[in-house]
């Protein structure tokens, strides 16, 4: 797989990634536990921080590919 394929495969996961976690938000209250309900909450903002990173190192590895086509 080449580096191109390899981003394109990367942001695809990424997307669906985030995809599932926007569908736990509204499971969450009917779990009737405020405390599961806010570990949860906060361990799903935590793997967002984490997802966003390898979106924003694959961008930044892209950017860097282009720079250098003449």
């Amino acid at each position: 797989m080449d580096r191109p394929a390899a981003i394109a495969q990367i942001r695809e996961a990424c997307k669906n990634i985030a995809l599932q976690f926007m569908k736990l938000h509204p499971a969450l209250p009917g779990l009737n536990d405020a405390e599961t309900m806010s570990d949860c909450i906060k361990a799903i903002h935590e793997m967002t921080v984490q997802l966003e990173t390898i979106k924003k190192k694959v961008g930044k590895l892209e950017r860097a590919d282009d720079s250098t086509v003449l």
